[in-house]
């Protein structure tokens, strides 16, 4: 694309950003005015009523642009494609308003969003994945619908919805730029693009927290579906690959664009099925909601999600400059950590029921042994891990090309998993608690992974006398084995430690005493938040850990300084710690707290065995 190409992009995006600056308020303004506000309610988020009808200064930023310039320059951007879009877009924006307007019920709603899916499905839009037309159709359905509900529900905390189809529209927009083979020659994707993108970061500027307006369902299922659409054009024309390769090439990019708002709508459907919720209402349950629970601010948890965004997005980018072998390991190791970053948000309790696996009606006692306990699912986990390894191990030691070895790969494989599985069976590997790993647990991870690459290369030498293998390959996998195992392990206790200092409420409390027992009463402070409790540091009468850091936080100083440091950190509790003398220790500390006129709670912290 040329110069005065992107020119003319710059200048829808600067007209679609100014007609949204200049809409927003004006429709803050109608809104406040007709009675179109969001009020507070106990399944909302919002604390205030804040403004509706921002959706409307989106939608109508967006067509402003992309129709004044398709008139202005005489471009070709209203296509019979674009048009398609652009109407589809339009009816379910209408949609969205009139179910703002009169409260739609949820069935009639998602038979609108369906009604107009069909018809352009109808008019020849639809994703080519598969091969199987049919299959395609069912999978251009689901793709429509769900990504503009998942859209809908991720508009639950201020500036997340629009911020994270900002950031996934300018990815798809970076894509079809750097890669134009994918575009299916057609100009007004990019224009519609840049007007949506300037609409959205006009709106942004009103609806980041503290947010003055929302945007409502028009907005939305507006952005939603608009975004749904437009990754439907990226088909992956001319990536490279073919095969399995291809079609993971082919999916990923419009996945990895609009991944936030998927993952959020699965961790809320199937929380919601678990605690025997209706998908439909409003609840504080979503992936913002429980980054607040761990201590995040909103503004904070809406960065975060942004961040993931932005790492998908990168992903969706590199995908075609990168060996698709390569690329399968890089795609593959983000989506576990996704995994485990979204189990660990849904292990977060948000309600006050308990979950139906609780409960013993209606489940059988096999469901809630393997899905509780999830070893079943610990097995299948290393399954991936030992492939992914292995596979790297390949890839490394014959640095990203495994066309001449890919044979001997999936020879050895089954070998390398079954001997894996029995090791880790063998030492224990699947009796542990992932919160509490420890040097025990990664010793343990280490004999395993260890007899079992022994085993293999016995195995295989036997059955082939090792011709055709490499040493080397064993050694890489053996060092990534263990890396895999230990930190898929660790990754929840390192996320419990992590978070648990993220406490952003409680009172602000001293511990006395650093020994074992103020590292017990530390970890029940931050773990453990119904004491309301903030833990700020320690005193220890100890004056080499003076200056110290313990479990990050720090030695203040010994009771010399307790006035000094009460008044400091705005101390409001003390915790003594101490297991011998605990009871004196603790009335000595509230008389020098009376005396130096500190009203401050004393507690004692107690180890109690019956």
């Amino acid at each position: 694309m040329n110069s005065t190409s992107l020119q003319t992009l710059l200048k829808v995006f600067l007209v679609a950003l100014v007609a949204s600056l200049a809409l927003t308020p004006l429709m803050r303004k109608v809104a406040i005015k007709t009675g179109q506000v969001a009020v507070p309610r106990k399944t909302r988020w919002h604390k205030k009523e804040t403004a509706l009808l921002g959706g409307i200064a989106i939608y109508a930023s967006t067509m402003l642009a992309w129709a004044l310039f398709g008139f202005v320059l005489h471009l070709e951007v209203f296509g019979r494609a674009m048009l398609v879009i652009m109407a589809a877009s339009t009816a379910i924006f209408l949609l969205g308003l009139v179910d703002d307007l009169t409260n739609m019920d949820p069935q009639h709603k998602l038979a609108g969003q369906i009604i107009v899916s069909a018809i352009m499905l109808f008019l020849g839009f639809q994703l080519q994945w598969t091969g199987s037309k049919t299959l395609d159709l069912l999978i251009s359905i689901l793709w429509l619908v769900g990504i503009t509900n998942a859209f809908n529900l991720l508009d639950n905390m201020d500036g997340l919805a629009a911020g994270i189809a900002f950031i996934g529209g300018m990815f798809l927009l970076l894509f079809l730029l750097l890669y134009p083979q994918a575009l299916r020659v057609d100009m007004g994707v990019l224009f519609v693009l840049s007007a949506f993108l300037g609409a959205l970061l006009g709106f942004l500027v009103y609806n980041f927290n503290p947010a003055s307006i929302f945007m409502g369902d028009a907005g939305s299922l507006f952005i939603g579906f608009l975004l749904a659409s437009l990754t439907m054009k990226v088909q992956g024309k001319g990536l490279q690959g073919g095969g399995i390769f291809h079609l993971i090439s082919v999916i990923s990019v419009p996945i990895f664009i609009v991944l936030i708002p998927i993952l959020d709508t699965a961790l809320v459907s199937i929380t919601r099925k678990l605690f025997g919720r209706h998908i439909s209402q409003g609840g504080k349950d979503h992936s913002s909601h429980r980054l607040v629970a761990l201590g995040f601010s909103e503004r904070n948890a809406v960065l975060v999600l942004y961040g993931f965004s932005i790492v998908a997005g990168s992903l969706a980018l590199i995908m075609p400059k990168v060996s698709p072998y390569v690329g399968v390991v890089i795609l593959t190791l983000y989506l576990l950590v996704i995994l485990f970053f979204w189990i660990y948000l849904g292990k977060i309790r948000v309600y006050e029921e308990e979950s139906i696996l609780s409960r013993s009606e209606g489940i059988t006692p096999v469901l809630v042994e393997v899905t509780y306990r999830r070893r079943l699912l610990e097995v299948l986990l290393d399954l991936i891990l030992i492939s992914l390894a292995y596979y790297a191990a390949y890839l490394l030691r014959f640095e990203g090309n495994l066309r001449g070895n890919f044979d001997m790969f999936l020879k050895s494989l089954p070998v390398i998993i079954a001997a894996q599985i029995v090791s880790s069976y063998f030492f224990g590997i699947y009796k542990g608690i992932w919160q509490s790993t420890g040097i025990h647990d990664l010793i343990d991870y280490g004999k395993a992974v260890t007899s079992a690459t022994v085993l293999t290369i016995l195995v295989l030498l036997g059955l082939y006398r090792f011709q055709g293998f490499s040493r080397a390959v064993f050694v890489i996998y053996w060092v990534l084995m263990i890396v895999f195992m230990s930190v898929s392990r660790l990754s929840f206790r390192l996320l419990d430690e992590g978070f648990g200092k993220r406490g952003s409420s409680g009172k602000r409390t001293l511990i006395y005493g650093a020994g074992m027992g103020g590292q017990l009463a530390l970890k029940e402070i931050e773990f453990n938040r119904e004491l309301g409790l903030k833990a700020i540091g320690f005193i220890d009468d100890d004056n080499t850990l003076l200056g110290r850091r313990i479990r990050g936080y720090p030695v203040l100083g010994d009771r010399a300084r307790l006035a000094d440091i009460i008044k400091d950190h705005n101390v409001e509790e003390i915790i003594v710690s101490f297991r011998e003398n605990g009871a004196r220790v603790r009335e000595e500390v509230e008389r020098y707290c009376e005396m130096s006129g500190h009203e401050v709670r004393v507690r004692q912290m107690k180890l109690t065995i019956e």
